[in-house]
């Protein structure tokens, strides 16, 4: 196993810190989710640094607002709206259908969380999984033009430490067969986005695309709407800023040239674990969201889903 990629800031690092100095001048990125919580946060960063940003969101009238929040903090006027719900994949189709010229940081940040009752999205596929993958896995697909053109670009997808919760269950994706887990269908569902990561970066970085994927930390936000809010003791916490770190470092800084087809938290590459952590705090990923045979079948599933 190659050694872990360490960077010179940690779990209290905030955007601007890891931002500082880079120039995103002439840049182009897309972030998903951009109404709430990090997600802002990431194109704020992004934006200060002279990034062209979209604000990729399932609602364009709270995204305008919160763009036009944007433009006055950061006097930077190129923040777009479009609308992109990737739950709907009518919606992604006819946004990647509609983009042009290149792409340069595509962020994944958009997610649920934890759904009660067990909903079926796309293709009858649990929502979860639907939603914050295969919503995600297509808009990928449908953008990879526009970041091979970038001759140089970065994809970030906002995973979580919930992914020790559940592999992807090849078996039983749906819970056609298992009864309906919460807490599971979400585990699997993140998952897959660091598969998404692995598979990508393995597929594209000959194109000069690198992906990552990464968890932001315990940040209370909107994704906790389902789960009575965020449960975590206050030390382990991190604020908006120190959430969004890891998300503006993979996407922007120049240390994280060349890097791809990892799992990041708190801003470095979190090491491989064989079973789930029992403390707080402990920093890990599961051996099998990084295993290269899961995650070509993940993504020849998808492709199959999507045809």
């Amino acid at each position: 196993m190659s050694e872990l990629f360490r960077t010179p800031f940690d779990r209290h690092s905030t955007t601007s810190e890891v931002i500082d100095g880079v120039d995103l001048s002439g840049k182009r990125a897309v972030i998903t989710g951009a109404t709430s919580g990090i997600g802002v946060e990431t194109a704020r960063a992004l934006a200060s640094a002279g990034a062209e940003i979209t604000l990729a969101v399932r609602r364009p009238d709270a995204g305008e607002q919160v763009a036009a929040d944007l433009r006055t903090k950061t006097g930077n006027d190129a923040i777009h709206v479009a609308r992109v719900d990737v739950a709907d994949l009518d919606s992604v189709n006819v946004f990647t259908a509609a983009w042009a010229g290149p792409l340069h940081i595509l962020v994944n940040n958009a997610g649920i969380m934890m759904l009660p009752e067990l909903e079926r999205g796309t293709g009858g596929h649990e929502q979860q999984f639907a939603t914050n993958y295969l919503g995600h896995f297509a808009l990928a697909l449908g953008l990879h033009s526009a970041l091979a053109d970038a001759g140089g670009a970065r994809m970030v997808t906002v995973s979580s430490s919930g992914h020790l919760f559940s592999p992807v269950v090849f078996d039983d994706l749906d819970y056609r067969f298992r009864p309906y887990d919460a807490l599971g269908a979400y585990g699997q569902s993140k998952t897959a986005e660091v598969l998404l990561a692995v598979e990508a970066d393995r597929r594209w970085s000959s194109e000069g695309i690198r992906a990552n994927a990464l968890h932001p930390g315990a940040i209370a936000t909107n994704l906790q709407r389902h789960t009575g809010g965020l449960k975590t003791p206050e030390p382990y916490r991190k604020t908006i800023e120190q959430g969004a770190a890891t998300s503006v470092f993979l996407a922007a800084s120049p240390l994280a040239e060349g890097v791809g087809g990892r799992y990041f938290e708190d801003v470095n590459e979190a090491p491989q674990v064989t079973s789930r952590p029992t403390r707080l705090g402990v920093p890990g990923v599961a051996a099998y969201a990084l295993d290269a045979a899961n995650a070509e079948r993940l993504w020849d599933l998808g492709t199959t889903i999507l045809r």
